[in-house]
């Protein structure tokens, strides 16, 4: 088909056309509003009405790899008389790594009890989904866990210097691409009905603290369960006994979460409040 003649100079182009522009600082709340907008066009297009948000490290590795990885340095150490403190702190890493792996394993196991229940809800209307950061390790793993179970998840990416691809098992179409922090914050939480909060660096106590805020002030009506797994590292990194002790939050306050420390019991505390909250009656 041949394109039509027009008489406009090439240089002639609508704003909306205009990459240079669309990129420039003068243009920073457009692609705000495209980051706030396009998401909800495509969960619409998806029939994706809830989630179930899982939050963690993206430096947990899955077992087979951290076991993997410290027989290799055992084997170093045992052709080595005297190692080096580098070969040291590396078998000192791959065995904690091996001990964190266990988390990994948990939360694509969690992540697939969960969807293969979400299937038998969508007979009765009921449309919950798996979300994550998009990225590796705890947010692999629930991916991962959707995708055992046939199911589809959502990958909420975000562009970082480091650490951050997007893991092979988030669906397709339910893939996003994020610059803006806050934006994407928006997303794990405007459609969450749970959050499952792994163990985690700065970013998963920023996404933690930041949404028990809205919890704790009331920002949002809905009910919502939220799992801190893993009693053995959070009780280690934050003394919340501590926080009442010193006034900084109310003895109330430690009921917006739940230590949990095994999947079964995850999984039943999950489908009872979710069922008690969000099920259509």
């Amino acid at each position: 088909m041949r394109k039509k003649k027009t008489n406009k100079p090439e240089w002639l182009i609508k704003a909306y056309h205009d990459f240079d522009f669309l990129n420039s600082p003068q243009a920073r709340l457009i692609r705000i509003l495209s980051e706030m907008i396009e998401p909800q066009y495509r969960f619409y297009k998806n029939k994706v009405k809830n989630t179930v948000v899982f939050f963690g490290s993206a430096r947990i590795l899955p077992r087979k790899e951290a076991k993997t990885r410290l027989t290799a340095i055992r084997k170093k150490m045992e052709k080595i008389k005297v190692p080096s403190k580098k070969l040291k702190s590396d078998y000192e890493t791959a065995v904690r790594d091996l001990v964190m792996a266990r988390y990994y394993e948990d939360a694509a196991k969690l992540s697939e009890k969960l969807t293969i229940w979400f299937k038998q809800l969508e007979k009765s209307g009921d449309h919950f989904t798996i979300c994550t950061g998009g990225g590796p390790g705890i947010m692999g793993a629930a991916n991962m866990g959707a995708w055992k179970a046939k199911g589809r998840s959502v990958g909420l990416n975000i562009s970082l210097p480091m650490e951050q691809y997007p893991n092979p098992y988030q669906t397709r179409e339910l893939s996003f691409e994020f610059h803006y922090f806050f934006i994407r914050k928006f997303w794990f939480f405007y459609p969450a009905k749970a959050l499952v909060i792994f163990p985690g660096g700065y970013g998963t106590f920023d996404e933690l603290f930041e949404l028990l805020t809205l919890i704790q002030t009331q920002k949002t009506v809905k009910r919502m369960p939220v799992i801190l797994y893993g009693s053995e590292f959070w009780d280690e990194i934050i003394d919340f006994d501590s926080m009442v002790k010193w006034g900084t939050i109310s003895r109330s306050d430690l009921g917006l979460f739940k230590m949990i420390d095994d999947v079964d019991s995850a999984f039943d505390y999950l489908k009872e409040k979710i069922t008690e909250y969000h099920i259509k009656k």
